[in-house]
């Protein structure tokens, strides 16, 4: 992959890869991968002002920052010749229940973003969400005759609906763009996400502090205490997806037809007592688990299963086996919160 990617970017050139939300969890790795693919000539956006994100970016090979704020203003006076856009940067707080605020990045940036790519020709792969799928009612499935029926549970999840739905109505858009529904994406460089960052990240502390993992109690009668199930997905699979979703493109190997929504995750659910317990033996430890009341605020928007269903993006061509649980969270635990790294 890495001579594909290397050779059709022309580096030397003045072609650039655009990341947005470059300081921010998965937008980092997404650096991180490019990097190790020896790519540098990559535009970081995100508002750099949040000290507690300067980790995750400042040893990463780069040609310019640039603030979320001032993107297109910059753009417009350098005109960089772009080669290809990951839009990555989103108010992802899900218990952030000011519509507007989500509205303004999640929607809002993300159709400036498309207009701008639209215009200047240039590929585009965008993060949805897996919270677009609400309780699962309708399933799990990234077909596109169901995303106006969708009913998320939190304004989070509304706007990156709202956004897939916009997408999906243009006549006018990039030559080639995918829209990734990420699942619950777990991995390095998440520990300035607080309450949100994943259950790993959260267990781990707790094991530490007090030797003991608090995980939430079922609310409902047809799932036991830790047996609620999600689709965990380690973010090297995320990027390795993304970098050859971008190698296809950028190759001619990617059809217009293609174009469209697609679930990334790993096609398998999982509990969170298993994550539970695996963080455990990431440390050499036996699973010690107690169950606490969930939050009343968040109760009746939690999600108690979700598994994506993976045939689409294999059908388009991704061939590569994903990260098992008790690996990927292995990897996790011992290589970057045990050893303090990012990646």
């Amino acid at each position: 992959m890495a001579e594909n990617i290397s050779e059709n970017m022309n580096q030397g050139s003045n072609d650039y890869i655009i990341v947005t939300g470059a300081a921010g969890f998965i937008g980092s790795c997404m650096v991180q991968f490019l990097n190790a693919q020896d790519l540098r000539n990559i535009i970081l956006v995100d508002d750099f002002g949040e000290e507690s994100k300067r980790r995750n970016w400042e040893q990463k090979g780069f040609a310019h920052i640039v603030e979320r704020y001032n993107l297109f203003d910059w753009l417009h006076l350098h005109n960089p010749e772009i080669r290809f856009v990951f839009h990555l940067g989103a108010r992802t707080d899900t218990t952030e229940f000011n519509y507007a605020i989500h509205e303004e990045l999640n929607v809002e940036y993300s159709q400036d973003i498309w207009n701008y790519c639209t215009f200047k020709n240039v590929p585009l792969v965008y993060a949805s969400s897996a919270a677009t799928y609400g309780a699962g009612e309708l399933g799990y499935d990234d077909d596109h005759e169901v995303v106006e029926k969708l009913q998320p549970l939190n304004p989070y999840g509304v706007s990156k609906n709202e956004f897939d739905k916009w997408a999906l109505s243009q006549q006018n858009h990039p030559p080639f763009w995918a829209g990734l529904k990420f699942f619950n994406v777990y991995g390095p460089n998440e520990y300035h996400k607080g309450r949100m960052a994943s259950v790993i990240f959260h267990s781990f502390n707790q094991i530490r502090k007090d030797g003991v993992v608090k995980l939430f109690k079922s609310h409902r009668p047809d799932f036991k205490d830790g047996e609620q199930l999600r689709d965990f997905v380690y973010v090297k699979d995320i990027v390795k997806v993304m970098g050859w979703i971008m190698r296809t493109m950028l190759d001619g190997e990617w059809q217009a037809s293609l174009n469209g929504l697609y679930n990334l995750g790993t096609g398998t659910a999982r509990s969170f007592y298993d994550l539970a317990a695996a963080t455990f033996h990431g440390l050499d430890l036996e699973p010690n688990i107690i169950f606490i009341d969930m939050p009343e605020d968040i109760r009746d928007k939690y999600q108690y299963f979700t598994q994506a269903n993976m045939e689409k993006l294999r059908h388009a061509g991704y061939k590569d086996a994903f990260y098992s649980l008790e690996n990927g969270v292995d990897d996790y635990v011992r290589n970057y919160l045990a050893a303090a790294k990012i990646w």
